[in-house]
């Protein structure tokens, strides 16, 4: 799948939890939504809209180093991004509910990427079809 595919096929499948998600369609979707977070946090430094606080030590006002766009753009990508997560995970033949091992310090992290980064179930699953098309009982039925 290539990159403007799976970002198509994230943003077209907003809220879809059926199904599973290639190695692909995921990184390519969470390399997007990286690019999305970054560009808008230039947007807001240019636009001078970030968040600031001032610091209880130094008295001194800082910014947070994003805005009004940045989150704007967390909104819209949450939902999309958590549905591919789930899709992933299906695709390990896992259920979407291990997305809260993530809870887990360090070691949540580390199973998640360590799952997100393996290979998924050749052929069907019980969450559906190979997304690689890998799927060799359907051939023969």
């Amino acid at each position: 799948m290539t990159f403007g595919e799976s970002i198509s096929t994230c943003l077209s499948k907003y809220v879809s939890w059926q199904g599973r998600a290639a190695r692909s369609e995921f990184w390519y979707f969470m390399l997007f939504s990286v690019i999305c977070y970054i560009a808008a946090s230039i947007i807001d430094k240019m636009l001078g809209t970030t968040f600031n606080f001032t610091n209880p030590v130094s008295g001194v006002e800082e910014s947070l180093g994003y805005g009004y766009v940045y989150a704007l753009v967390a909104l819209g990508l949450f939902l999309p991004a958590l549905a591919a997560t789930v899709r992933r995970l299906h695709d390990t033949d896992r259920s979407g509910w291990w997305y809260w091992i993530a809870l887990v310090p360090i070691l949540g992290a580390i199973l998640l990427l360590v799952w997100f980064c393996s290979r998924g179930t050749a052929g069907s699953n019980r969450f559906g079809h190979d997304p690689l098309g890998g799927d060799l009982s359907q051939t023969f039925n």
